[in-house]
């Protein structure tokens, strides 16, 4: 393509420039963002995002300019490059998982390595031997080992019970057999194994004199180390291009009568005597979940940045973007778009939930921390039951709480922000549907999640199932002490007496509105299934339902309390402060006028306050933020390097940075070509060839 023409380079946007309007924007607000960011983050955390991003930025091979234009063929070597030359900044450097993880961030694409980084390692680390992490965990944190996790197959997702992959107990020579019987025996979907992994920690179902003792994780090699080709009897690959997520080798895997030694069989909570051949049982069936708690607990803490990516670059694009008068305004010229209503009630209630999402995160995580420490501290669980998820007992499993609260946050969670890029997309108009936005990779990126780790819809029976056990401990009178028993039981003390909830006027009051729609709507249930008796597959709508519930409260909740933190007053000043409590108000009654007829049925609210919230509340609070929807957004301290937005620059050059990608970057315009169909010529010159 010719060079760009001085004339084109001169021209400027028409009205009012980008980084006029956004400076404006900026000064309407006094809000003090490295006070708000370092609230959020602390001041440590942000030195060290910086200092990252001046090493990333100083090698070539993370240069963004061609991302947006790179096929899937061209996206895997080049993330290949990249995650060989993080693993060597990580050693070089001494990062640690914490700095590794902000690396990754920014670079916010998925690696090759990615899989093994998390689940491999984790896996290894919390489920082997201190004799396996000799083995198996020093050579793959020395990446000698590059790992995966498969587990999901062909033919099963959710259900893990099902999974069809057999381990077989051999006594002659003291090996596992692995098999895939069938076709939907396939590992599928698994993360680093396409083309990656040489090891993967293989799910399958242990067989035992005959007996199927559940699925359990074995190490298997599957690729040689020196030739990086398929291992005999292992037929492995990529499963091919995907909706998003295209920088990941996700593979395939099936195993033909492989034998392992007895030692691949990750033993630190069950196993296989070799001696007496007998199974060894879990000393406690919950500690076998921790990994995939730890998954959906870091799912929920980070999707409140999630969000807040698309949130930033869809306020900031409609503060520069403007398009038609404002009818009733006498001012000149074009209204800038995050002025109309419309956007505002689809922008600014997202833009609340990004710090809704944020805290809760943040309670989650201190949430899987503590029972960390209280399980290693309890006494061996002396239940005979299974180790199914399902099978947890209230009053009696220390993981129980943590894992409805993981299942339910995270199905909610992910679901918000995944819904909620969506949305932001869409609010920034025809732009928005181009990649330079930098909203559709991201999203296409993230949708995976929604489903993986338990899908959304699968997990809410969780909840549920938890919650209905809770309500029947409160009638048996034998109630464990925590939060969700102690609404339950509030609910039952007060449901005679009627509940008087001042949800327009107190924010605590809120917070007790949606705990008495969760304590109501689970003994509607309860009955439902107990007095009743209907099927369970007739209450899984209710059962949704009833997580959704619980599981906006648990943000409600957890918003509330972080506003509440004595260090809240000390490191934020008076205004901004006032200005977190309505952004909290903005999401808790936003939600609870989508809901309303859950909060009427239910007796939390009247029909009088869900029209005030709907018609005064939430527009009046919609006024509010707006004057300071970009200070709040630019605390989530996302620089232009991570976003790679045309439209979401930090300095509103937006159609500047749009036109310079299509004109100068975009090598599809370096092709000249012949466009009759009578010519069997289809490029007439490649410019990139003759440059080379």
């Amino acid at each position: 393509m010719a060079p760009t023409p001085p004339w084109v380079k001169a021209l400027a946007p028409a009205g009012p420039q980008g980084n006029k309007l956004i400076e404006g924007e900026r000064a309407k607000s006094n809000l003090d963002v490295n006070k708000l960011s370092t609230f959020m983050f602390t001041k440590a955390a942000i030195d060290k995002k910086a200092e990252i991003l001046k090493i990333l930025q100083g090698e070539k091979v993370f240069d963004k300019q061609s991302n947006y234009f790179q096929g899937r063929t061209e996206k895997f070597p080049t993330a290949l490059a990249r995650a060989k030359k993080l693993q060597q900044l990580q050693k070089k450097h001494k990062w640690g998982m914490e700095e590794y993880e902000v690396a990754v961030g920014l670079i916010s694409e998925p690696g090759p390595y990615g899989l093994h980084a998390s689940m491999f390692l984790i896996t290894l680390r919390e489920q082997g031997t201190p004799e396996q992490h000799e083995k198996f965990l020093k050579k793959a944190e020395n990446y000698e080992y590059i790992g995966c996790y498969a587990q999901t197959e062909l033919g099963h997702g959710s259900n893990v019970r099902g999974l069809e992959t057999t381990a077989t107990w051999n006594p002659d020579d003291k090996t596992f057999t692995i098999h895939s019987p069938t076709l939907t025996a396939a590992k599928w979907w698994i993360g680093s194994m396409g083309r990656t992994a040489n090891h993967a920690v293989v799910m399958a179902q242990l067989m035992l004199q005959g007996k199927n003792y559940g699925p359990h994780p074995f190490v298997v090699q599957i690729r040689d180390l020196k030739s990086h080709q398929p291992l005999e009897n292992i037929h492995v690959g990529d499963i091919g291009p995907k909706f998003g997520y295209n920088t990941m080798d996700n593979g395939f895997l099936l195993l033909n009568k492989v034998k392992v030694p007895h030692n691949h069989l990750l033993a630190r909570f069950s196993g296989v005597d070799p001696k007496t051949n007998k199974y060894i049982r879990p000393a406690s069936a919950s500690l076998v979940f921790g990994t995939l708690t730890w998954v959906r607990s870091h799912i929920v803490l980070e999707s409140g940045s999630v969000l807040a990516r698309g949130v930033t670059i869809a306020i900031r694009y409609t503060t520069v973007r403007r398009q038609f008068q404002d009818r009733d305004s006498h001012l000149p010229g074009e209204n800038q778009v995050l002025n109309y209503s419309m956007v505002q009630i689809r922008l600014l209630p997202l833009l609340a939930a990004t710090f809704a999402l944020h805290f809760t995160g943040q309670g989650m995580m201190r949430l899987y921390d503590a029972n960390q420490k209280q399980m290693k501290q309890a006494r061996p669980d002396s239940s005979t039951r299974g180790p199914g998820p399902e099978e947890l007992h209230t009053g009696t499993d220390l993981l129980a709480d943590l894992h409805a609260t993981s299942c339910g946050l995270k199905a909610l969670a992910s679901t918000t922000a995944a819904e909620g890029l969506e949305m932001c997309r869409r609010t920034c108009g025809g732009h928005g549907y181009s990649s330079f936005s930098g909203i559709g990779s991201w999203y296409a990126d993230y949708l995976p999640t929604i489903t993986w780790e338990g899908d959304n819809y699968m997990l809410t029976q969780q909840v549920a199932r938890y919650l209905l056990k809770s309500a029947r401990s409160i009638l048996g009178g034998k109630a464990p002490d925590n939060d969700t028993t102690r609404i339950l039981d509030n609910f039952l003390q007060r449901r005679d007496t009627g509940a008087a909830f001042d949800v327009l006027g107190r924010d605590e009051d809120i917070v007790a509105a949606f705990a008495w729609r969760t304590a109501f709507l689970t003994f509607e249930a309860l009955k439902h299934r107990d007095e009743e008796k209907k099927s369970w597959n007739s209450l899984l709508v209710d059962f949704w339902r009833l997580s959704t519930a619980h599981s906006q409260y648990l943000i409600i909740k957890n918003f509330y309390d972080a506003l509440r933190r004595p260090d809240v007053g000390q490191q934020l000043d008076p205004e901004t402060v006032a200005l977190m409590h309505k952004l909290f108000r903005l999401h808790a009654l936003h939600t609870l006028e989508r809901e309303a007829s859950e909060f009427y049925t239910s007796s939390a609210v009247t029909v009088r306050q869900i029209q005030l919230a709907r018609t005064k509340s939430v527009m009046q609070l919609l006024e509010q933020i707006r004057p300071h929807a970009v200070r709040l957004v630019d605390a989530w301290n996302f620089p232009d390097w991570q976003l790679d937005s045309s439209l979401g620059r930090h300095d509103g050059k937006v159609y500047e940075d749009l036109f310079h990608r299509a004109s100068e970057l975009n090598p599809l315009n370096a092709l000249t070509v012949d466009p009759y169909p009578n010519s069997e010529v289809l490029i007439k010159n490649d410019e990139r060839k003759s440059k080379l």
